[in-house]
C-alpha cells in the first residue's frame, strides 16, 4: 500500500486555489503511520543525529515518533506565543500568508546535529525560518525530512540551493 494513497486532498483549503494535502487519514491508519516512521528511520539510521526538530503541528507527530524510533531528543518549533520559556523567533512568508515560528533558547546546543521534520514541503518558507532558528542557536541542520513534497512550489529546490539535503516519501504534482 503506497503512503501517497492514504493522503487525502481537500480542495480550496484554507483558501480558494489551495489543494490541501491532509495526512490525518494517513496517521489514523496504523500500518500507514508505521510505514512512514519506518521509512524515515531507515533513511536516517546511519546519520549522526542529536535531536529532531519538528515544525508545528503535524511535524510534531512525525518528528516525535521518529525521535523515539531513532533514540534521540525532540525539539518543538512552534507558532508565536506557544512556548512557555524564553524563545527566539523568526518571521516568514508562506504560500497563503505570513507567520512567525519560535524555539526555546535552550533547545539546541552549539554543534548539535539536527534533523528538521515536517509533514510537507511547499514553498519552503516555514522550513527556512525553522532552519534559521536552529542555526542561530548553533545547531547544524543535517537534513530536512518530509512526508510530502510539492515540487512545483519549489521548496525542496530552495533548500537544495541553500546546501541542505531534503528527503520526502511522496510527491504531489501541481499545488
Amino acid at each position: 500500500m503506497p503512503i501517497k494513497s492514504l493522503i487525502r486532498t481537500i480542495p480550496h483549503y484554507p483558501k480558494p486555489g489551495i489543494q490541501f494535502r491532509d495526512i490525518t487519514t494517513l496517521l489514523k491508519d496504523p500500518l500507514g503511520f508505521r510505514m512512514v516512521i519506518d521509512a524515515l528511520s531507515q533513511h536516517y539510521s546511519d546519520k549522526k543525529i542529536d535531536k529532531i526538530a519538528g515544525i508545528e503541528a503535524r511535524g510534531f507527530i512525525i518528528g516525535a515518533a521518529l525521535a523515539y524510533k531513532l533514540g534521540v531528543g525532540f525539539v518543538p518549533i512552534r507558532k508565536s506565543g506557544k512556548l512557555p520559556a524564553e524563545t527566539l523567533g523568526h518571521d516568514y512568508a508562506l504560500e497563503y500568508g505570513a507567520d512567525r515560528v519560535e524555539i526555546h533558547l535552550d533547545a539546541i546546543e552549539a554543534g548539535e546535529q539536527i534533523l528538521l521534520v515536517d509533514d510537507l514541503i511547499a514553498t519552503g518558507g516555514t522550513a527556512e525560518a525553522s532552519i534559521a532558528l536552529i542555526h542561530k542557536l548553533g545547531g547544524v541542520v543535517i537534513g530536512c525530512a518530509f512526508v510530502i513534497d510539492l515540487p512545483d512550489l519549489g521548496g525542496s529546490k530552495r533548500l537544495h540551493k541553500a546546501g541542505l539535503e531534503t528527503f520526502s516519501l511522496c510527491e504531489f504534482e501541481g499545488d
